[in-house]
C-alpha cells in the first residue's frame, strides 16, 4: 500500500532546469517579473510563461499584479525551506555547478534565505545562542530562555510582538553551505531586519548576498560570540 502524499508531481516540476533556476532565484524572498525570470532561466518569454503557470498551479509560486506588471514569488516559507534543504543535499552529494558564480564566496558568508540570515554568520548566530544558553530544549523544540529574551530586548527585538505571529518564534534551518543550522522562524527574520535597521548590513542589488560593513560585522560578532574553542554545547531543558 502506498501511503502519504504523492511527491512525484512536485519533484518533476522542481527537476526541470529552467524551473529550478526560477525557484532558486526566488529563494531570497523577493518578487520578480516574468521577463526577469526568463533572463535568469535563459529561456524566451513565451517559454517562461508556461513554466510559471505550472509552478503557480502547483502552489509553489504565488503571483501578484501591480499595474501592467505581474510579480512572482515563492508561495510561502515552507517552499523556501524545501529549496534550501534541496540545495544542501545537492551540495553534500557533489551536485554543484561546473562554473561557480563570482558571488559564491559572498553567498556562503551571508545571504538571505527567504526572510532570514543564512551562511556563516547565520550559523554563528544559532551556535552562539546555544552556547550562551540563551535557548533551551522544550516540548516544541528550542525555546528562548529568560536570558535569551533579555538578550533580544537589548538588541531591539520585541519578542512579545513576535510571539503573536502564527509562525514559530525559533526555528532551525539547515544551511546548505555550512551544513549546520542557522536561525529561522520569526526571530530569524527579525534579526535580519534588525541588522538592516542598525546599518550593519545591506542586501546586494539583484542578489541574495547580504553585505556587512566592517563595523557591522564586528558588532554582530561581539553579540554573537563563541568561546575560544568555538564548539557547540548541548542544550538542556
Amino acid at each position: 500500500m502506498k501511503d502519504g502524499p504523492n511527491v512525484v508531481r512536485i519533484a518533476a516540476l522542481i527537476g526541470d532546469h529552467a524551473r529550478a533556476d526560477v525557484l532558486t532565484a526566488l529563494v531570497g524572498g523577493q518578487a520578480l517579473t516574468a521577463t526577469e525570470l526568463a533572463h535568469v532561466a535563459g529561456v524566451t518569454k513565451q517559454t517562461i510563461s508556461g513554466h510559471l503557470a505550472k509552478l503557480v498551479d502547483a502552489r509553489l509560486l504565488a503571483v501578484e499584479s501591480q499595474g501592467r506588471h505581474r510579480y512572482f514569488r515563492l508561495a510561502d516559507r515552507d517552499v523556501g525551506e524545501l529549496l534550501e534543504n534541496l540545495m544542501g543535499v545537492a551540495y553534500r552529494t557533489g551536485a554543484v555547478r561546473l562554473r561557480a558564480s563570482p558571488r559564491e564566496p559572498a553567498l556562503r558568508f551571508a545571504r538571505v534565505c527567504y526572510d532570514h540570515l543564512a551562511g556563516e554568520l547565520g550559523v554563528l548566530a544559532f551556535d552562539s545562542l546555544e552556547q550562551q544558553r540563551l535557548v533551551k530544549a522544550g516540548d516544541d523544540g528550542l525555546q528562548l530562555t529568560r536570558r535569551g529574551r533579555g538578550f533580544c530586548d537589548a538588541l531591539g527585538i520585541d519578542i512579545g510582538n513576535l510571539s503573536q505571529e502564527r509562525r514559530p518564534l525559533f526555528r532551525a534551518c539547515l544551511d546548505w553551505s555550512v551544513r549546520r543550522h542557522h536561525l529561522a522562524g520569526a526571530l530569524g527574520a527579525a534579526l535580519l531586519r534588525r541588522c538592516f535597521d542598525l546599518g550593519w548590513a545591506r542586501r546586494a542589488n539583484g542578489s541574495r548576498v547580504v553585505n556587512f560593513s566592517p563595523q557591522g560585522e564586528r558588532a554582530f560578532r561581539e553579540r554573537f560570540s563563541l568561546n575560544s574553542r568555538g564548539t557547540r554545547v548541548a542544550v538542556s531543558a
